[in-house]
């Protein structure tokens, strides 16, 4: 085998993300050698990989389900949103400065194609195919001039194209149509058909509407997937915790001890890596929850401030909201809290922040000795070190460099030197994304968090997180094997697009 594909869908959340992941997996498990792709990825979700190059997180996980190492080429433009007008524009893993959206589609995103194709060609020389995700929807005809994910990208590279759409929202048949009916000749020549997702109940139902929709676009429908809870790999964006749809629809032990321990998540805008928390999720009697005002707070065991690419705008968001003043008030009591990453930065004494909001000098909540400096330079690294006794491994993403003046050490190297964060009582702070991954730290950990919250709450001795990331992963696979059509997705891998497919008008807007 020799080839690509472009999975595109006709809105956002159709599921493209999913529907790669699982091709790649099927095809891995075919004894191909195959990679993800996505040229172009808007996320505040990221990732950061061996050679230290940030990516979209969902690329990393669509690389595990290759069963391969993640690499910048894997995603070389990532755009991590600053607020309503303004991205950071990171190229091959390296932020390269602030763009507007009108500075970036009017001039420099239709400069990346030569690159985005470049890196393309390398892995497509490399890997014996390489399944693409689209973004948004192809037909976006106001941005079509300047596409690099979509049919750009399909058309620079020859990609044939599969449109997936979510048919539990309603209208799947018009967006199929409508979606081909609103690109160009040139474009709907590369688009050999569909993939319908998240169908529930008889699909003997659905198929005169396939076959009316094959008889109108003279394309074949390459699957009908089911309705599956818990399937979603690392969202882009979204206040959604996958593995913990995933554990709760399978059969789930007990909590191991007496007690449930209940963790909230404060909200904070423009969050990142969410996902930081699934693994919290995934053990048996941990209930986790998102959260906006603070007397969600008050029977909340654990509360975690997460990520998020806005620390200054976070810090006045929980003042607003009276969070802030709920926060400072648990930590005078001794209740669990913890920090990650701009979550770690707001619990400190002070921030110096002339880069990400440009305010200069801002006081933090002053929960942890901690003063922070806004370098321009970004921290991106995979760091491994000890915590708790246990070994912990995680990876950084931040601008703002912490000076820890006082109280624990969180992190150390085997010598015992900290290497990060800072704990002053029930009070932790970390720039590490990731950790709680590690099973034994998180079992650590949440001894903690039960001791100090007066939880008779017993971490499970056997929950890896790792094992139930291959089982979703598997469970992807599964669905593309048992409700897709393999033979002609294969074909369509390995030779293209149908030759002599019909144009459908009235075709882009001139």
């Amino acid at each position: 085998m020799s080839g690509g594909l472009l999975v595109a869908g006709t809105t956002s959340d159709a599921g493209k993300s999913v529907v790669t992941a699982g091709i790649c997996r099927w095809l891995v498990r075919q004894g191909v050698k195959v990679a993800p792709f996505k040229a172009q990825n808007m996320s505040l979700n990221s990732f950061v990989t061996r050679e230290g190059a940030e990516i979209g997180r969902a690329q990393a996980m669509q690389a595990q389900a290759c069963r391969v190492e993640p690499t910048a080429l894997m995603n070389p433009v990532l755009l991590k949103p600053g607020g309503e007008q303004s991205s950071q524009v990171v190229l091959l893993g390296k932020p390269v400065g602030e763009l507007s959206a009108r500075g970036y589609h009017g001039g420099r995103q239709q400069k990346l194609l030569g690159t985005v194709l470049d890196c393309l060609a390398e892995l497509r020389s490399t890997y014996d195919a390489v399944i693409c995700e689209g973004a948004g929807s192809p037909a976006e005809i106001n941005l079509r001039r300047t596409d690099i994910v979509n049919m750009g990208i399909a058309r620079g590279a020859r990609l044939p194209v599969l449109v997936v759409g979510d048919i539990d929202r309603g209208g799947v048949f018009a967006s199929f149509f409508g979606t081909l009916a609103l690109l160009s000749p040139e474009d709907q020549e590369l688009v050999a058909g569909f993939l319908v997702n998240k169908f529930r109940g008889d699909v003997s139902l659905l198929e005169p509407g396939l076959d009316m929709l094959h008889g109108l676009t003279g394309r074949s429908t390459y699957g009908v997937l089911p309705f599956r809870h818990g399937l979603g790999i690392d969202e882009e964006d979204g206040l959604r915790v996958s593995l913990r749809g995933a554990v709760r629809e399978s059969t789930v032990a007990p909590p191991v001890g007496e007690d449930v321990l209940r963790v909230a998540v404060c909200a904070v805008p423009l969050m990142s890596n969410f996902t930081d928390v699934d693994a919290l999720a995934a053990e048996p009697g941990v209930v986790v929850r998102f959260v906006d005002r603070p007397e969600e707070l008050t029977d909340a065991d654990l509360v975690v401030v997460p990520g998020t690419r806005g620390t200054v705008r976070a810090l006045e968001w929980l003042r607003e909201r009276g969070l802030a003043r709920a926060l400072v008030s648990r930590a005078a009591q001794g209740r669990p809290v913890l920090g990650i990453c701009g979550g770690f930065q707001l619990l400190g004494e002070h921030i110096e922040d002339d880069v990400e909001s440009r305010r200069g000098h801002v006081d933090g909540l002053g929960l942890l000795p901690v003063r922070v400096r806004f370098a321009r330079e970004k921290t991106l690294t995979r760091p491994r070190g000890e915590a708790l006794g246990e070994r912990v491994e995680g990876y950084e993403i931040h601008h703002g460099v912490a000076e820890v003046t006082g109280g624990e050490g969180f992190i150390s190297d085997d010598g015992g030197h900290s290497l990060d964060g800072c704990r002053v009582g029930a009070v932790w702070g970390t720039h590490w994304h990731g950790s709680l991954e590690s099973d034994g730290f998180r079992r650590a950990f949440l001894r903690e968090v039960a001791a100090a919250a007066g939880r008779r709450f017993v971490p499970a001795p056997d929950t890896s997180f790792a094992a139930l990331r291959e089982e979703q992963l598997d469970r992807l696979g599964d669905l593309i094997e048992q409700h897709a059509d393999t033979d002609a997705l294969w074909r369509l891998i390995e030779s293209g697009a149908p030759q002599g497919l019909p144009f459908i008008p009235p075709g882009a807007p001139a």
